[in-house]
């Protein structure tokens, strides 16, 4: 199993240095200092000293790639400043000077008290819904399920986030519409923004289970059992909700590290200080260095949770051979 760990960990490293030169790539070839001194600065007859001036505060009137005319013609290059560094974990400093790592370390943790409870949470409601409609598949209530989980996934997160902060907070006043406060003042908070996140998920994450549940129904085991004359609750709970929840396992895992980011529309609209409202502000500001930071992060976060599904996948089904 190490040795299979440390061969993934070998092909992960390739890509995040592909990631690394294509967003550099996005940032500073496709869009140039320059064009980013001018959207930043807001103003299209923008004075070449104003925009120089802007450069040299950023670190960004260095050369892309090679500096001939320092003693450290590789270094000293945004390349190395804004991308090299980033391999590192160096995320430097924004536009208003703070700490991007700090400022990571800090805002990740409401991310993760919004994003941990609605993740458990809304699992667990997606599976028993979905063993629920498997019992009772092929009739008038699995069609009207099905229907039902179609709609909630065709409807915009935006109509539940508005539509619960008008019933619950506004119109019955039972939570406050939104804010945060940290330590256990933060629950408060959190309870509507768990609420809503479970409830748009149902539609996707039921039927999604369904559909495997439905699969694993059709297995020789299954069969067998309820020959046996097994009940169908043991049936569902004991031999297929166990042997179905290995596809389930690999497609969780995945999801795990985008906890971390957060969800920019949940959090922008409860005023959560987050990641993913951290992210917003960055790019409604226009500020380029934290935007590349969280651009990177996430797909630092997107390789660990591949790694982690492989890893799941090779512990929870033994015919899976580690090559």
């Amino acid at each position: 199993m190490l040795a299979y760990i440390i061969r993934r960990l070998f092909y992960a490293i390739p890509i995040l240095l592909g990631v690394n030169i294509i967003t550099f790539a996005l940032f500073f070839v496709v869009n140039s200092p320059d064009q980013m001194a001018r959207v930043h600065l807001g103003d299209k007859h923008v004075s070449e000293e104003a925009i120089q001036s802007w450069k040299e505060q950023r670190g960004y009137d260095k050369p892309l790639f090679i500096n001939s005319d320092s003693d450290s013609p590789l270094t000293d290059t945004i390349f190395f400043d804004k991308s090299i560094r980033l391999l590192a974990f160096d995320f430097g400093k924004s536009d208003e000077g703070r700490s991007i790592g700090a400022d990571i370390q800090e805002r990740m943790w409401p991310s993760l008290a919004v994003q941990l409870p609605t993740f458990v949470i809304g699992i667990w409601v997606n599976i028993v819904f979905a063993l629920i409609i498997v019992m009772f598949r092929s009739s008038l209530f699995d069609y009207a399920a099905v229907t039902l989980c179609v709609v909630m996934l065709s409807i915009s997160g935006v109509f539940y986030i508005i539509g619960g902060q008008y019933l619950f907070a506004k119109l019955w006043s039972l939570v406050p519409i939104s804010g945060y406060l940290p330590g256990a003042d933060a629950t408060k908070f959190l309870i509507l923004p768990v609420i809503i996140g479970v409830i748009s998920g149902i539609g996707a994450g039921t039927r999604l289970y369904r559909t495997v549940f439905l699969e694993e129904a059709t297995r020789d085991y299954i069969r067998t059992a309820r020959a046996k004359g097994v009940s169908e609750l043991n049936v569902l709970f004991k031999h297929l909700l166990p042997n179905g929840m290995i596809p389930i396992l690999t497609s969780v895992v995945v999801v795990i590290p985008s906890l971390f980011i957060g969800s920019l529309l949940m959090e922008s609209f409860f005023g959560i200080p987050g990641l993913g409202s951290y992210t917003l502000d960055a790019i409604q500001a226009q500020d380029f260095a934290i935007v590349r930071s969280m651009v990177f992060l996430g797909s630092v976060l997107y390789i660990i949770g591949l790694l982690l599904t492989d890893i799941s996948y090779t512990l929870v089904d033994p015919r899976v051979r580690l090559s």
